[in-house]
């Protein structure tokens, strides 16, 4: 990819991710997996979640896509069925494929307010069904780069030079920038993928530069063009992440925590659980420590 974004994404839709309820008594704002924007190819959820013990995300299920877990705030413990346990802290990521199948726990692992991004990409009909796996990077050892005004860490893809060791089944880049007041960022995105913003802190100008203010919270999906073009013009920093994915162009049959391709899927997936087969086997006898 060229560093040169000399055809800038335009923002044509913008969505304010207001908080609601999810889980046993955490409370998320979702902005992808909504009424009003269901999928966003090849994205299922975007939540920015919040939550203080004894609320959590306790014993639940997944078939056909990864989560993908990056912590701002806090520390979440995750513990599932194959015996694999973990304490997400600040800064940390777990990027967990659920494949033909996982049931897992995530509940707070510290006091106060645990805060974090939980994000849903879909898998290609092809790897619905592999097999489990995780790839897990703490906070320090999470690639970052610098340069004038801008500090990015690079979960997934390439930024400023820098590439994540990051596989992405699903041909994914997941940039989590910095602004400081008055710096003007350019990054290129893959022509054909599908990419948007979702902004943390503080407010910034975004797709071209007369544009409006976008303040935090708001999601932008981002139309045809290069790359994203993005100002601070404020007087305090900018935090965003800017998440593009290659679009698998295939139907999503989706119920809650099963995401396949036709109902037909669906349905066998429900089967498979509720019998505990066909990847759930381990779930008959187990339940988390939390």
């Amino acid at each position: 990819m060229s560093n040169v974004v000399n055809d800038p994404r335009p923002v044509v839709r913008k969505f304010l991710a207001r908080p609601q309820h999810e889980g046993v008594g955490a409370v998320v704002r979702r902005s992808i997996g909504r009424f009003e924007l269901r999928h966003f190819d090849p994205f299922l959820v975007l939540d920015e979640f919040s939550v203080t013990a004894p609320a959590g995300f306790p014993d639940h299920p997944h078939r056909g896509f990864e989560t993908v877990t990056y912590m701002l705030q806090g520390a979440v413990t995750h513990e599932d069925f194959e015996g694999h346990k973990g304490t997400i802290g600040a800064g940390d990521l777990q990027w967990m494929t659920a494949g033909r199948g996982i049931v897992h726990s995530e509940m707070p692992a510290a006091k106060g307010t645990q805060k974090g991004l939980q994000l849903w990409i879909n898998l290609s009909s092809k790897n619905k069904m592999i097999e489990p796996r995780y790839q897990e990077i703490m906070s320090k050892d999470i690639a970052e780069a610098a340069r004038g005004g801008i500090h990015v860490r690079v979960i997934a893809g390439e930024a400023l030079g820098t590439k994540s060791p990051i596989y992405t089944r699903t041909p994914t880049m997941y940039l989590d920038f910095t602004l400081k007041p008055g710096a003007h960022l350019q990054q290129p995105i893959p022509v054909s993928w599908n990419a948007f913003v979702y902004i943390l802190e503080g407010e910034g100008v975004f797709g071209n530069s007369n544009s409006l203010l976008t303040a935090s919270h708001n999601l932008l999906l981002l139309g045809s063009g290069n790359g994203l073009k993005a100002w601070n013009r404020s007087s305090t920093t900018l935090r965003f992440i800017l998440v593009g994915g290659e679009p698998l162009g295939e139907p999503v049959a989706q119920l809650g925590p099963f995401v396949m391709n036709t109902q037909e899927e669906i349905d066998q997936t429900v089967e498979d659980y509720e019998n505990y087969t066909n990847g759930f086997e381990k779930a008959r006898h187990w339940s988390s420590e939390a």
